[in-house]
């Protein structure tokens, strides 16, 4: 096996925006520090959860500083994103190392709908491009396009390509790449960390960790020590708060109003084409929330949601996305 370069409870980071759309950055810098405390030892910046497609590029770099900044080693920074025309995502990982990620995580070409042999060129030339080490993410329902089980297996001969972050949900093929390779599997579903850790996975890449990884890092903790049982009870724990987060909305958007609620971030907002949650999401949030209890690292008794600063979306002052 392979050595993990990228830990184990690795947070999907949300991008905290101020009430005008622009990104808060010291309450990101807060948020990363919350995010270690409660014991992730991975931030995975610029992702879906960083609403990674209504970033601009030099917000995506800066976001990689200030993680590194504030983690100071006590986490790995992984930027994630990427792009779906294989020279601007090169371009992008290039600088990103440069402004100090520990790992990339390349996403699934979206929208082009290419062939499997456009997947395995687009993956080769962005692993080429950088020394850090390489998750492979695999999101078919976002990206319209699997990573079939073939490519993988090739994938995983390139020197740079670690891991696959895995939101297909298919645990029989995740169980025949790991036993023909050796990939590391990071599970990218909330609900399914535990069954992915039960065949073998080496961590997860959390939505629902923003709001507490603690929980994560007991269901981590207990597999690694065998500890079956302690693992299914805070696996247990945590379902009504991952099932918050994850239902009703984009988990971006429930994460938010549930951080703004506990006064961690200072605005629920999100970047338009993505909103709030409607007066009706939000009381099926609140209601998942009154069925949490306790729950390690996560103290729901201040919670005091505001669903009218969650309402809409905002435009960044910048227009843009990419160059």
């Amino acid at each position: 096996m392979k050595e993990n370069p990228f830990g184990q409870v690795l947070v999907a980071l949300i991008t905290p925006f101020d009430a005008q759309g622009e990104v808060d950055w010291a309450a990101t810098e807060q948020h990363i520090e919350d995010c270690i405390v409660r014991g992730a030892d991975g931030i995975v910046v610029t992702g879906t959860t960083g609403e990674t497609s209504t970033l601009t590029d030099p917000e995506k770099l800066k976001l990689v500083e200030v993680a590194k900044s504030v983690s100071s080693g006590r986490a790995k920074i992984i930027t994630g994103g990427g792009s779906n025309e294989t020279a601007h995502a090169i371009e992008l990982y290039k600088a990103s190392e440069k402004a100090g990620a520990d790992g990339v995580m390349i996403v699934t070409p979206y929208y082009n709908k290419p062939t499997q042999a456009g997947l395995l060129t687009h993956f080769r030339m962005v692993a080429d491009a950088t020394d850090l080490p390489v998750i492979l993410y695999d999101i078919p329902g976002r990206t319209g396009v699997p990573i079939r089980y073939e490519t993988i297996l090739r994938l995983a001969k390139h020197p740079n390509i670690l891991a696959v972050k895995d939101a297909k949900g298919d645990f029989s093929e995740v169980s025949r790449v790991l036993n023909q390779t050796d990939l590391m599997y990071f599970s990218g579903d909330d609900a399914n960390v535990l069954p992915h850790l039960a065949i073998g996975a080496s961590g997860l890449i959390g939505v629902t960790a923003n709001v507490t990884a603690s929980p994560y890092r007991v269901i981590i903790d207990a597999v690694n020590r065998g500890d079956l049982h302690a693992a299914q009870a805070a696996h247990q724990q945590l379902e009504p708060l991952v099932r918050a987060v994850m239902t009703h909305v984009p988990g971006t958007v429930a994460a938010k109003y549930i951080l703004h609620g506990l006064g961690r971030i200072s605005s629920p907002r999100v970047r338009l084409p993505l909103v709030g949650p409607e007066e009706w999401e939000a009381a099926l949030i609140e209601d998942e929330l009154g069925l949490v209890g306790e729950l390690a690292g996560l103290d729901l008794s201040n919670f005091r949601p505001d669903r009218n600063a969650a309402a809409g979306g905002a435009l960044p002052k910048v227009a843009g996305t990419t160059r």
